[in-house]
């Protein structure tokens, strides 16, 4: 065999050996991949269990709406899940949980309700808060009584209805008729805040001092009286996870979705302002 001959067998030899060690790594990393692939498809699937059965959820009266709507969102989002609802004066509510009533998440009006569940150590979670409210005064329908402002609720000729005091939308109306110096008697005071706006609706009362969001939520079955004193009695409105929850990991997802952005759209378009 002639020098150039032997040249080339050497050349075609390397050159053999080096396309099988490329082929020999190129299937170990294959199956190295493959391998770390599946391990981050189980480890992925692990820490992100499927949420399931349901939660009881106490609520601010005036959220019933927004709330209403969130609740389908999240049972479409988890199949099998359920969201029950126990809505009221956040007052009331307060008690109700501090009294072993069992409940997942505690949404209030105001900071001084969440207080009395936070005072007993009875949420798991800081109360965060999720969106405001602003007060409005709902008349009858077309404001026949020409209401313009809170100093007309005075008028002795009108029968004006007041959330109780001690529910949020109480203590705001009283914030504003003391920063305004007004003394206002009105011919009750409700239990929570649907019961105020529902004695306008059904006509046994002329106006009722409400949150923004009930007037809103009512239609053309009142109209609705901005006053500029509300501006200075808005109510900041916390959510928070309860220490007992029966079933935590499903009260945090609801929290998250009542705090996402998708939650947030539900909740301004229902009037409430951003937190």
């Amino acid at each position: 065999m002639t020098r150039s001959a032997r040249r080339t067998r050497r050349t075609l030899q390397v050159a053999g050996a080096s396309v099988a060690a490329l082929l020999a790594l190129s299937a170990c990393s294959s199956s190295d991949d493959g391998s770390s692939a599946k391990t981050k498809s189980d480890t992925s699937s692990s820490a992100s269990p499927k949420l399931s059965g349901s939660i009881t959820v106490f609520a601010a009266a005036s959220l019933k709406e927004s709330f209403t709507t969130l609740k389908a969102d999240f049972e479409k989002a988890h199949p099998g899940t359920k969201v029950d609802f126990s809505f009221g004066g956040s007052d009331t509510l307060a008690a109700q949980i501090t009294s072993g009533a069992p409940a997942d998440v505690f949404a209030a009006a105001s900071p001084k309700t969440m207080a009395i569940v936070t005072d007993k150590k009875d949420t798991a979670t800081t109360p965060a808060t999720f969106v405001r409210n602003q007060l409005e005064i709902a008349t009858l329908p077309g404001n026949p009584d020409k209401v313009s402002s809170l100093k007309d609720l005075t008028d002795s000729k009108l029968k004006v209805v007041l959330c109780d005091k001690t529910v949020p939308c109480g203590a705001a109306a009283q914030k504003a008729l003391d920063a305004s110096k007004l003394k206002l008697t009105p011919v009750s005071y409700e239990e929570d805040v649907k019961s105020a706006l529902n004695k306008v609706v059904l006509k046994e009362a002329d106006a009722a001092v409400v949150y923004k969001t009930d007037v809103k939520a009512a239609g053309d079955k009142v109209e609705g009286v901005e006053f500029p004193e509300s501006a200075d009695a808005i109510n900041d409105y916390p959510i928070a996870l309860l220490k007992n929850a029966p079933n935590p990991e499903l009260a945090k997802a609801f929290i998250a979705l009542v705090q996402s952005a998708e939650g947030q759209q539900v909740l301004n378009q229902a009037g409430f302002l951003k937190p």
